[in-house]
């Protein structure tokens, strides 16, 4: 069976943003050619690939399957097409999806020094703490912690190790006293992380004359953004924990203070990875060096 590849662009555009608008935005082209496209695509195969309401979409059985057995194969298919074409300077949509704990990525000056370097590349950051495969998200590269990287994918280092600090105000500490032990962390007020409504609160991780345990805080606030955590930190909310980077500037004015420093050693840190191809397209070439001269120069 025959079916035009721009209908299958679609398809691949409407399951991985789960929106018809949000689908056409990312093509270029309008909504409604999005809509007869995938009428198109289901005529043609004579199934329903995704079921519709008034605000998403939502993939069948069927579309389910298909997703799964195309998004690859179109991502290569892409990369072949670009380095065929690699005549001139990087250019084109880059797709990255990167933790909101990557404070080296998304604090600014590697994106704006990228966007100063490469003007033909639009780079389309998704912030995003799902454990997804990238490939069939339709990403081209993802910015993780080691330690949860797929084996299969490449991965180029963004940061040395990093390691993990609990911290809280001054006074927030002269108030209920300082933990000397994880353990005691049951007993304050703590501010949690959840990736996800439906997902339980993050388990403070900590090791011990080399054996790893965590601890099942209990916390007061949860919440899924780290600005918030900070903040809620800073204006006395409780203890927090989190990357050491993200907390660095309010560490050196002393407007935060880092406890229990023993029971926190340094792990691998940030990658940039991507899945392993013999000719990765140019416009993730051009931000794989980009990470590796940030890198060397920070």
């Amino acid at each position: 069976m025959s079916v035009d590849l721009n209908l299958l662009r679609v398809f691949a555009a409407v399951a991985e943003s789960t929106n018809f608008r949000a689908a056409a935005d990312r093509l270029g082209v309008t909504r409604s050619a999005v809509s007869q496209g995938m009428r198109k695509l289901e005529d043609r195969l004579g199934v329903a690939l995704v079921s519709r309401s008034t605000r998403s979409v939502r993939l069948t059985d069927a579309g389910h399957r298909l997703h799964r057995q195309i998004a690859q194969p179109l991502a290569q298919i892409g990369a072949a097409l670009d380095d065929a074409l690699d005549d001139g300077p990087p250019r084109g949509v880059l797709r990255v999806a990167v933790t909101s704990i990557a404070e080296r990525f998304l604090s600014g000056p590697l994106v704006a020094s990228f966007a100063q370097a490469y003007p033909q590349v639009v780079l389309d950051v998704t912030v995003t703490d799902a454990e997804s495969d990238i490939v069939a998200d339709g990403f081209d590269a993802g910015v993780r912690l080691g330690e949860v990287i797929e084996q299969d994918m490449i991965a180029v280092p963004l940061t040395g190790p990093v390691r993990q600090v609990v911290v809280a105000t001054p006074a927030y500490l002269a108030a209920h006293g300082t933990p000397v032990h994880p353990r005691e962390l049951v007993d304050h007020r703590c501010i949690g992380w959840r990736p996800a409504p439906d997902v339980a609160p993050y388990r403070w991780e900590f090791s011990q004359d080399g054996q790893e345990f965590d601890v099942a805080v209990q916390p007061q606030v949860t919440t899924n953004d780290m600005l918030l955590m900070v903040r809620t930190a800073l204006a006395g909310g409780g203890l927090t924990i989190g990357i050491e980077e993200t907390f660095a500037p309010h560490l050196a004015r002393g407007e935060l203070v880092s406890v229990l420093d023993a029971f926190l050693p340094p792990f691998a840190g940030f990658f940039l990875y991507f899945p392993d191809r013999r000719h990765p397209p140019p416009k993730l070439r051009a931000l794989i060096e980009h990470v590796r001269r940030f890198r060397e120069a920070a």
